[in-house]
């Protein structure tokens, strides 16, 4: 162990400690003891302080205890004259300092210094609230303001792209980049990889968040690249976000600190990248970062740390920037970023698409608006649709990529154009079932491309292709080769062969949309009667063990994976793509139970799959061994007794629930593995399934569900309303607009005259 870095670091974080110390000293006597403290929309308080220590912080009087605490891990700077390993009292600092850095970041908030605007706040007392680095840079990310604290829902929409290794980790960059340019590529070397991407802190008062800010580079969730504050210590919501990661998705407690940090070493794939100098506070930061399993790399000549266990491999490795092999700033910053990876020992899976924008997930959620629009197909003004078929071998051309009609630049700029996708593929393995899912990937793989918008699916899909996409020289030939490459990389099991025709053509269009809307409506038919019933086996899901080890998913054509992304034919897929991977076959074999749904094979699966945690499951019921959830569901389902019946709260709905509690609360009750009766985690188009909860009443029990899944999910809801006889039951169900409390819920469903009042008790 370094004596160098052990004294930066415990340096480092006795001056953190004594900076909140005093912060909170004036606190309570500007705000009182009394006063609420949180970060915003988690159920998990100040997330590192409840994981490490239990503590449920809520007032800030709370947090006199918790930095006793932290000062009571500190140590004295290691003597010159006699070495001793250091290690321990390094990663002490290191956990003191991440406390120091909550109780900072939770007293900010009650200023309302969180989110960040500009560096600095100044109280009515006169003292400034910053760090001891935070000393320039103007704080501004491109939407004005940074995120602060990452909230439980955001969390948790990330959540299967975590367990499904679409996001295989993330990096937590501090500091400021040698130039622009260099910022720039490590932010896209990450991104292309799929990599989450955290920024913080600042040299000499400039910040990677400022380069990449001044370059264009649309930052914030949807981008995977998140930017935090401008310094060192808002790199505490990173730590908070790993925290959250083994309480959300592994069952674990707050206070569990050995188990936490575990889980983190062993199941979070992530690391610190330290950019430009490094001070005292970054060496503590870093220090706190490697208690949870996360090296440090830096780009500067600092001295390593070479494996003692507490991380993978190295703990701290330098690679200094003039010492990087690289014609420029970005083969440098390619370089860098491999360093990263090897270090971690990040998985990575990246397909190579020859188009000339930068490509990944990491651009999956990027918006093109209108004034960046360069042409749009589909919408208000045009028609786009994609449809996806299969063929016989000898019928198509692999990586034939053809546009029949007008190109990109045949249209005005912000015009827009008809447009179709029309994919053939051919494969010894490919079924007929397998085109849905296919085709529903279409959505995925177009938004992977930079600039590149893609909303909807089959005949109501809208394009938009934005200017400095089209400056790049991306055009209509580039889907082509986005399905091309993605289709044999995702599906090259079932997959030979993949061609694709873009037609622009108007005559072609209208012919093309008649072909591909009669297919949607034989598969429609199809899916219609493929129920429970109709098949002997249903799949299993593991992808989410990987976050939460003792979870089982069961998914049947009647009921899809609890997160939403995977129905039957997605499994069925799965398995003739991956037959060793997370999707298995299940033979349901014997009937225990229709009613309640239990199979032997179901049940067999369950016990085995959980590591004999769950007995058993029933797969139509809430109240008697219900299926069990990782923590990336999109809704949670909950008994209201009083009203016999339940509710489902929306994971996007950040309203109080007649349950009294919020989404985040709920989701700890429902996550991490556990079969809790009356509890469930659901995909919402379960809730259209004729098997819903179908052994408790179906849904005629719904007595209160979150707005906006009645809103977005009208249509199919009234199809749910008249299939149980009663054309107005979605009006006579409650949402937070009109009932937040159990005591509003009963008058307002007995004026309303909701079925469930009259129905045999759940219970």
């Amino acid at each position: 162990m370094s004596r160098y870095i052990a004294t930066r670091a415990i340096r480092g974080a006795n001056a953190l400690v004594g900076e909140a110390e005093v912060m909170l000293e004036r606190a309570l006597v500007e705000k009182g003891p009394d006063t609420p403290i949180a970060f915003p929309n988690t159920a998990y308080y100040l997330p590192v302080i409840f994981g490490m220590m239990g503590k449920e912080v809520e007032h800030l009087g709370e947090l006199s205890e918790i930095l006793d605490h932290a000062r009571s891990l500190l140590h004295p700077t290691p003597s010159q004259e006699h070495w001793t390993p250091y290690l321990g009292e390094t990663l002490d600092s290191g956990m003191a300092t991440l406390i120091a850095a909550e109780a900072i970041e939770a007293i900010r908030y009650v200023y309302g210094l969180q989110p960040e605007s500009k560096p600095g706040f100044e109280s009515a007392g006169g003292t400034s609230f910053t760090s001891p680095d935070m000393n320039g840079g103007d704080g501004q990310s491109p939407n004005g303001h940074l995120n602060g604290a990452i909230d439980d829902i955001q969390l948790r929409s990330w959540g299967i792209q975590l367990v499904d290794g679409r996001m295989p980790g993330f990096a937590a960059i501090v500091g400021c980049a040698k130039s622009n340019e260099a910022a720039v590529q490590i932010v896209r070397e990450l991104q292309r990889r799929n990599i989450l991407c955290f920024l913080s802190g600042n040299v000499n008062g400039r910040s990677i968040i400022d380069q990449l800010d001044e370059e264009g580079v649309e930052l914030g969730y949807d981008t995977y690249t998140v930017p935090f504050g401008t310094d060192t210590i808002s790199a505490i919501y990173a730590l908070g976000f790993a925290t959250r990661s083994a309480l959300t998705f592994g069952g674990l407690k707050g206070g569990q600190a050995r188990e936490i940090l575990n889980y983190n070493k062993d199941r979070v794939f992530a690391f610190v990248l330290a950019l430009g100098e490094v001070d005292d506070l970054k060496y503590a930061a870093a220090a706190g970062a490697i208690n949870f399993g996360f090296p440090v790399i830096a780009d500067t000549v600092i001295p390593q740390i070479l494996p003692t266990g507490v991380t993978t491999y190295e703990h701290v490795v330098s690679m200094p920037w003039n010492e990087i092999a690289g014609a420029n700033d970005s083969e440098k910053a390619e370089q860098l970023v491999q360093k990263c990876i090897e270090v971690r020992g990040v998985k990575i899976q990246v397909a190579d698409v020859p188009v000339p924008v930068p490509y990944g997930s990491a651009f999956e959620g990027e918006v093109v608006r209108k004034a960046d629009m360069r042409a749009e197909f589909g919408g208000r003004d045009s028609r786009c649709f994609e449809y996806l078929k299969m063929v016989k071998l000898d019928e198509v051309t692999d990586g034939k990529i053809e546009v029949v009609g007008p190109d990109l630049s045949a249209i005005e700029d912000q015009g827009s154009m008809d447009m179709g996708i029309l994919i053939e593929v051919a494969g010894r393995q490919m079924e007929p079932d397998f085109e849905p899912v296919l085709e529903r990937q279409i959505h995925y793989f177009v938004n992977g491309a930079s600039g590149i918008q893609h909303i909807g699916q089959r005949d109501i899909t809208w394009i938009r292709v934005s200017n400095k996409a089209a400056a790049a020289g991306f055009d209509l030939e580039d889907f082509g080769k986005i399905l091309h490459a993605r289709l044999h990389s995702d599906f090259g099991a079932i997959v030979d062969k993949v061609q694709v025709t873009i037609v622009t053509d108007p005559d072609q269009v209208e012919a093309r949309l008649e072909e591909a809307r009669a297919a949607y409506d034989f598969r429609n038919t199809r899916l219609a009667d493929l129920t429970d019933d109709a098949v002997d086996e249903f799949y299993s899901c593991t992808l989410c063990q990987s976050f939460a080890p003792n979870h089982v998913c069961v998914v049947s054509p009647e009921r899809l994976g609890l997160c939403g992304a995977y129905n039957w034919l997605d499994c069925k897929a799965s398995f003739s793509i991956n037959p060793t991977g997370p999707n298995q076959p299940i033979k349901v074999g014997r009937v225990i139970d229709p009613v309640r749904g239990y199979w032997e094979g179901t049940n067999d699966y369950a016990k085995a799959g959980s590591h004999g945690v769950v007995e058993e499951l029933a797969m139509y019921s809430i109240m008697e061994n219900p299926m069990t959830a990782c923590g990336c569901f999109e809704c949670i389902m909950m008994l209201i007794p009083e009203a016999n019946g339940v509710m489902i709260v929306s994971r996007e709905d950040t309203s109080m629930t007649p349950a009294g509690m919020t989404f985040s609360t709920l989701a700890g009750m429902a996550g991490g593995g556990i079969q809790t009766p009356g509890v469930m985690g659901v995909g919402k188009y379960y809730l259209i399934s004729p098997k819903f909860i179908s052994s408790d009443g179906g849904f005629k029990r719904v007595v209160w569900m979150s707005s906006n899944l009645k809103d977005s999910m009208s249509e199919e809801l009234k199809v749910v309303a008249e299939r149980a006889g009663d054309t107005q039951l979605i009006d006579r169900i409650a949402d937070e607009r009109s009932v937040t409390t159990v005591e509003e819920l009963l008058p307002w469903l007995e004026e309303n005259n909701h079925p469930a009042l009259t129905m045999d008790s759940i219970l």
